[in-house]
């Protein structure tokens, strides 16, 4: 299992990724991020100032973390220090390694959310993830009408009363990983593509607009990220297996 839950964690020196795997990390913020001195030793100046601009304390330590980790897991892919993995950002902020100062065809991605946070790496394909916490705070109906596909309100709509808080984020976490894949940020409509809403969904992506041929092109499955989350991956292409 990829877990993380140890303030002291540090990567197998072995660490590998094959050409046909996506690996997958799950962070245990409630551990991990109290060690917030050890990992802020690892950020870039910028990660380092943007860290600072978080009014709360936790979602400081928690990105501090998150980003930490992403660094050091990366370092042990491409062979570098953690603080020296060399990264750029796409028009829509979606980051990157330097190409120009990695040979690594490595692409990865990263989400947190409350006390929880995932990591996906793949070799050669593009990947997106997503978590999110379940809140029962939030008008849902109201957020699905302004974001979600008519096909996807009526799914939701659909769903037993006492399952539509949990159907929303699963629908929530799929259409986000799916973009972050894309690497589009909300360029791309959230509402010019359908995914499915059954859990364990391992097939998501039902289609894609206007070129329906996209969907093809993608796998979108349902991963776990414990109770209270619901989380979704997007990895480019097929015949790949995922380790988590």
């Amino acid at each position: 299992m990829l877990e993380i839950a140890d303030p002291q964690f540090q990567p197998a020196s072995g660490l590998s990724l094959r050409p046909d795997e996506v690996q997958l990390w799950r962070v245990d913020l409630n551990q991990v991020a109290p060690a917030e001195p050890r990992w802020r030793q690892l950020l870039s100046p910028d990660e380092a100032v943007r860290a600072d601009r978080f009014h709360f304390e936790r979602d400081r330590r928690n990105y501090t973390a998150t980003r930490a980790l992403l660094r050091m897991l990366l370092g042990k892919y491409v062979n570098s220090a953690p603080e020296r993995v060399p990264f750029v950002y796409g028009e829509r902020g979606k980051p990157a390694l330097d190409s120009n100062r990695s040979e690594t065809h490595l692409y990865f991605n990263v989400s947190h959310s409350g006390m929880k946070a995932l990591l996906a790496f793949a070799h050669g394909r593009e990947v997106g993830v997503d978590v999110e916490q379940i809140r029962n705070n939030l008008d849902h109906q109201g957020l699905a009408r302004r974001f979600f596909s008519p096909a996807e309100q009526q799914a939701l709509a659909a769903l037993p009363r006492s399952e539509q808080c949990a159907g929303f984020f699963r629908c929530w976490t799929r259409k986000e990983a799916y973009i972050k894949a894309q690497g589009a940020g909300f360029s791309l409509p959230l509402d010019g593509f359908d995914v499915s809403l059954l859990p364990g969904e391992q097939n998501a992506l039902l289609a894609t607009r206007p070129d329906a041929g996209e969907a093809s092109l993608w796998c979108l499955c349902e991963v776990a990220a414990g109770q209270g989350y619901e989380a979704a991956l997007c990895v480019r292409g097929h015949g790949w297996r995922l380790r988590c």
